[in-house]
């Protein structure tokens, strides 16, 4: 059974930074592509930013030039490094791994990302 926890999350000022933190519990987490999604209130959940096993990189519009995913393969961990924080950046944030050899889909328990003065 595959498990992701997150860390990171917070409450922080327009323009501020936070850095998310994922650590996947599963074998062979090189091969598998690992994303960030978020869900604000009232809203759909939304891809935010995605990695795959080459280190190829897909951001939402959104948040191109602002946040930046990346993978450290052998702490099996992925993270989100978020700058210039606006406050329609404010949603549940969840870690998402998309398995290689199945394509089954796990998801962490989401951190709280607040964005206000």
């Amino acid at each position: 059974q595959v498990q992701l926890v997150e860390s990171g999350g917070g409450l922080v000022q327009p323009g501020g930074s936070l850095r998310l933190s994922c650590i996947a519990s599963v074998s062979t987490f090189a091969l598998h592509t690992m994303g960030w999604y978020r869900q604000a209130p009232g809203k759909q959940r939304e891809l935010v930013a995605d990695i795959t096993m080459s280190r190829t990189t897909n951001y939402a519009d959104s948040v191109k030039g602002r946040f930046t995913v990346s993978r450290d393969n052998a702490k099996k961990m992925v993270y989100l490094q978020m700058n210039s924080l606006k406050p329609e950046d404010t949603a549940v944030y969840y870690c998402n791994l998309k398995r290689l050899d199945t394509n089954a889909v796990y998801w962490g328990q989401g951190t709280q990302v607040t964005v206000s003065s």
